[in-house]
């Protein structure tokens, strides 16, 4: 299914309103099964569902690895997908927490438990991310969507797209299961607001770098310096802003302007 739909609406223009044809971004509500149990309802763009339920499931520390998933099955309605896992007496979480998700995250991690702080010899320069945040840029393909990618500080190796901005994270997790690359040691790229819940998906990952477009949250400051992770927000062509782990920033000759707040 593709990430936007073609309407026709009404523009008004010059004193005028006159018709207009154009795309608006799909959105759908998703329920996960897991065991045969309705696990959570999932607010998301409805493609390559099955890759966001992994994602999602790894983030949530309910699978570790491919392997852990017996069958992964998208219904026909694309309405609900259906997971079973090897171990079939898997305990599943039952209390969910409702975060600042677009469309309204949601997440069973107890966001204020200890996780233990990132050890990590990775470093940037801010050329290096800004180059990066223009290759992502130049691949957006649609209007109006977030999305996200992980990088190995060269390339992209994974890029995300959909209406909730926790949902990329989830699901280039779930595309690093499948293609089975670690996600430990890379940089996370994202173009909407970096929010606690993400900043929990990307420890999980042991992402040590995360970077945004645009701003953090203050409890994702928080946990970012607490969990040693490098945070940038305000990425633009000559110019961030770092709120943790400035350690890892290596700036070049010839480069300013870097505002650290940690």
């Amino acid at each position: 299914m593709p990430l936007s739909e073609q309407f026709e609406y009404s523009r008004f223009e010059s004193g005028h309103l006159q018709p207009e044809t154009g795309h608006v971004v799909c959105e759908a509500l998703v329920r996960l099964h897991v065991n045969g149990q309705e696990l959570a309802t999932l607010m998301c763009s409805p493609h390559e569902l099955d890759v966001l339920a992994l994602g999602f499931l790894a983030n949530e520390g309910i699978i570790d690895r491919r392997a852990d998933v017996r069958l992964a099955k998208v219904c026909p309605s694309l309405a609900c997908v259906e997971v079973w896992l090897r171990d079939a007496s898997r305990e599943l979480p039952t209390h969910a927490v409702i975060t600042s998700g677009c469309g309204g995250g949601i997440t069973f991690a107890d966001l204020t438990a200890g996780i233990e702080p990132l050890v990590s010899n990775l470093r940037v320069t801010p050329r290096q991310i800004g180059r990066l945040f223009g290759a992502l840029q130049a691949g957006q393909e649609t209007r109006g969507i977030h999305t996200a990618a992980l990088s190995d500080g060269g390339t992209l190796l994974f890029v995300a797209e959909d209406v909730g901005r926790h949902n990329t994270i989830d699901r280039l997790r779930g595309r690093s299961l499948l293609e089975e690359v670690p996600t430990a040691e890379r940089i996370l790229l994202t173009t909407g607001r970096i929010s606690s819940e993400m900043l929990n998906k990307a420890a999980r990952m042991r992402i040590p770098i995360v970077a945004s477009r645009t701003s953090p949250t203050s409890m994702s400051v928080a946990l970012a310096r607490a969990w040693n992770i490098t945070l940038i927000g305000y990425v633009r062509r000559d110019s961030l802003s770092v709120y943790a782990g400035q350690a890892r920033i290596a700036e070049e000759a010839g480069e300013r302007r870097i505002d650290a707040h940690t």
